[in-house]
């Protein structure tokens, strides 16, 4: 629980540092926040490879996985559909829902609610002595597959924002060759997984991405290739051979503890927790004095979005249909706290011009889940207590 707060206030101390740089001067504010914006990618590619490095897959239940992601589809979908529309009906001009730049700025913006925090439900989960349960073992499996989601549906919505554009086709196509990567060499790459060596390949991979879109904008300044961190580095987690694995050999020379140890878990906690201030001082500058919104209609705002986006993590109750009704409601809650990768889609979202009141309800709702995740994970634990002996069924 201390964990959890801590990343609240973290993120809430980023977002009010956010509003001091203006003070900087043009220049300065400038440089810091791009300076803000390259290492935040850097540490959310960190995340990212770790998202990967927990993924597991059993390639002889290919037909269990695709009902999962089905699921996880719309354990992503539906949050995202709700707040779109929110924005829409209570957050743009009059007339909004027949502009096509309210809609891609709202569905931009409402893709934040969509990916539950694996590394933050893992942990709590664990941590409340449910690792055991089939709610665990169902949750981990579709935490990840609906961040994956998360990450393949800002293709489309990078079409709608420049168009069905040559450069976006080339996206596609590298993004189906890391997903066919992942696939056929799972669990195949020998190489070092400590944390310094893990921040070093998401520098790489960030470093990679910038000179792309860099050396692009000389061919089309107007639609540059951009491949963001999120899939290549969860592509390289799923590569990484885990010193846990069956196969692999702990006796051998030279040997590595994965990211899965103790003192690596601390630093990657360290890094989660620089990760949600950096991602606050991202956000831009909020003029609520005489602007858009009031303060309280924006407290207001933070609240609907966030009941919204955990009511649309509630359609695995209508799946398992063998599983006991209760074990299926711990599932949907569980699914609801949000982390790391809703504020990497925010800052993401920060490069389209997406409007302030937008973003930082957004925000503000992010860090309220942060602050209620330790309650999510209690209610869980107490309806788990209800359910009957003997009714848990296998993954």
């Amino acid at each position: 629980m201390k964990k959890i707060l801590g990343f609240s206030v973290l993120l809430l101390a980023g977002l009010a540092g956010s509003q001091l740089l203006s003070l900087m001067g043009p220049e300065l504010e400038h440089a810091t926040r791009e300076g803000v914006r390259v290492l935040t990618m850097v540490f959310l590619g960190f995340i990212m490879i770790h998202v990967g490095y927990e993924f597991e897959i059993d390639k002889s239940r290919l037909k269990s996985y695709a009902v999962d992601n089905g699921v996880a589809l719309t354990a992503a979908a539906f949050p995202w559909i709700f707040c779109t529309l929110y924005f829409l009906a209570f957050m743009m001009p009059e007339g909004a829902l027949a502009s096509f730049g309210a809609w891609k700025e709202a569905l931009m913006a409402g893709l934040f609610a969509a990916p539950t925090s694996a590394g933050v439900l893992f942990s709590m989960l664990a941590a409340a002595g449910l690792s055991a349960t089939w709610m665990f073992r169902k949750a981990r499996v579709l935490a990840i597959f609906d961040d994956l989601n998360t990450v393949l549906l800002l293709i489309p919505l990078k079409m709608m924002v420049v168009g069905l554009r040559w450069q976006l086709w080339a996206v596609v196509l590298v993004m189906a060759l890391l997903l066919w990567v992942s696939y056929r060499y799972l669990r195949r790459l020998r190489a070092p997984a400590r944390w310094r060596w893990v921040l070093g390949y998401s520098a790489a991979i960030v470093l990679v991405s910038e000179v792309v879109y860099f050396a692009s904008r000389i061919v089309d300044e107007v639609v540059p290739i951009h491949i963001e961190v999120l899939l290549p580095a969860f592509v390289l987690g799923t590569l990484l051979v885990r010193p846990s694995d069956p196969h692999v050999d702990d006796s051998r020379e030279g040997h590595q503890e994965g990211p899965e140890s103790p003192q690596e878990q601390r630093v990657s906690t360290i890094v989660s927790a620089v990760f949600m201030v950096l991602v606050g001082l991202s956000m831009p500058r909020l003029e609520l004095r005489g602007g858009e919104v009031s303060t309280s209609l924006l407290l207001m705002h933070t609240l609907v979005i966030t009941v919204l986006a955990n009511l649309g993590k509630m359609f695995p109750l209508l799946s398992y249909r063998d599983v006991h009704l209760k074990e299926r409601l711990a599932l949907c809650i569980g699914m609801w706290p949000r982390g790391e990768v809703g504020a990497g889609i925010l800052v993401l979202a920060l490069r389209f011009d997406i409007g302030k009141p937008i973003v930082a309800v957004a925000a503000l709702s992010l860090a309220l889940n942060l602050l209620c995740t330790g309650l999510f994970i209690v209610w869980v634990r107490r309806i788990l207590r209800e359910v009957p002996r003997g009714t848990s069924r296998p993954i």
